[in-house]
Order: C-alpha cells, then sequence, then structure tokens
C-alpha cells in the first residue's frame, strides 16, 4: 500500500499516511481539524536489469545513436541588398 504525505493549510503540520488506492483522501487535520491537502513530489525512477537499449543508460553502451549529430559547415552570410535612390 502506498504512503500519501499530507500537510494542514491552517497549521501546517505534515503527516504520512499508508492508504489504499481505494480509500478516500483526508481533508480533516487530526491536530487543529483545519483543511488536509495531498503533498505531491517529483519521484526518482531507475530502471534495471536487461531488455534496454544501449542508449538508454547514459554511462554505459554509448553508441553512435547516442551521441548529437555534427553541425553543418557554417555559410557566410548574404549581402545586404544595395538601396536604390529615387532620384
Amino acid at each position: 500500500m502506498p504512503t500519501y504525505q499530507y500537510r494542514c493549510a491552517d497549521c501546517g503540520r505534515e503527516l504520512e499516511v499508508v492508504q489504499k488506492f481505494t480509500d478516500a483522501s483526508l481533508t480533516e487535520c487530526p491536530t487543529c481539524t483545519g483543511n488536509l491537502r495531498k503533498v505531491f513530489n517529483a519521484v526518482g525512477v531507475v530502471f534495471k536489469g536487461s531488455g534496454f537499449y544501449a542508449t538508454d543508460n547514459r554511462t554505459n553502451g554509448k553508441t553512435d545513436a547516442a551521441k548529437p549529430a555534427a553541425k553543418p559547415a557554417d555559410k557566410p552570410a548574404a549581402a545586404p541588398a544595395a538601396k536604390e535612390s529615387a532620384a
């Protein structure tokens, strides 16, 4: 079962609760009876094991497909068009 983190909007207290996916979210702070909000954080994911391409891992198995393409040669800038004066 996942652990959810909540923060009270009124008193600022934080708590972690182990809940099922099907359980309803908590809405009331057990300390001050204020409004609770779920806190969402970034989760780091690491894929390990066989079944991945060599280009999936930055440190091992670099191939030509993982390298950036070569830049084309710089072209000279076009000369500005001459202004024609109306006489």
